[in-house]
């Protein structure tokens, strides 16, 4: 008999869902800090930049933040401004670091419009 195993965590992708904020499911907000400003974010959303505003990124600056802020041994969701970066970040999230992480597809473009899910000032 052949069993298959996973060596990798399992990648979700879904869309934002009310029933996603009211779980208190960690939702890490990885757009930049003057999409924060400008846009807001979700209530309870852990804002942690990933790519600055010139495209650049300092992996274990982010890692070294998610890890203090989140706990990576359970699932968490990440979210973008469209779902662009999340769909590059997420999957490498889960193969290279073991993590459970739920990629939201179509990020705040989508929840805040969509479902007219309500952003808050940010806040540093």
């Amino acid at each position: 008999m052949l069993i298959s195993v996973s060596l990798f965590a399992e990648l979700k992708n879904s869309y934002m869902t009310q029933e996603m904020l009211d779980s208190q499911l960690p939702i890490v907000d990885i757009r930049t800090v003057g999409e924060w400003r400008d846009g807001g974010v979700l209530k309870g959303a852990i804002p942690i930049e990933f790519f600055n505003e010139k495209g650049k990124y300092d992996l274990n600056v982010f890692l070294k933040e998610l890890n203090e802020k989140v706990d990576t041994t359970k699932p968490f969701a990440i979210i973008c401004h469209t779902g662009s970066r999340t769909s590059m970040i997420a999957p490498w999230m889960s193969q290279k670091l073991n993590y459970k992480v739920i990629n939201i597809l179509g990020g705040m473009e989508y929840a805040t419009k969509g479902l007219k899910m309500k952003t808050y000032p940010y806040k540093k």
